[in-house]
């Protein structure tokens, strides 16, 4: 059997330079595959790809990714100072405290930090 190293969801994008630009204003490294129409984003050890439709389709699906994080709150804030359109944290049943972002394209990054115990 082998083991599975790490996964990088693809997203579908309209216009991948104003994906890239999105994405860099959120603090994520950017790179565009030098065929074109393929992009790259990474912060830390998470890695998103973008990609346009092929010349002549269409894409019109979304993606979405989960982000585990530290400080969900922290996190939230600072997009939303970069100007991205987040949903706060919130108290899950599962045990997580969760945002929402959603990109120009309509895909959503959840994110996570555990919900701290209260004594």
């Amino acid at each position: 059997m082998s083991k599975v190293n790490r996964v990088a969801p693809i997203f579908p994008v309209r216009d991948l330079g104003a994906s890239l630009a999105f994405y860099a204003m959120l603090g994520f490294q950017t790179r565009e595959w030098p065929g074109g129409g393929y992009g790259f984003v990474t912060r830390d050890s998470v890695e998103i790809h973008l990609g346009e439709p092929a010349p002549g389709g269409q894409s019109d699906g979304r993606a979405s990714a989960y982000l585990f994080v530290d400080d969900a709150d922290a996190l939230a804030q600072a997009w939303a100072a970069a100007g991205a359109e987040v949903r706060p944290p919130q108290d899950t049943e599962w045990g997580q405290h969760e945002g929402v972002l959603i990109d120009p394209d309509g895909n959503i990054i959840r994110f996570g930090s555990p919900v701290p115990h209260q004594h």
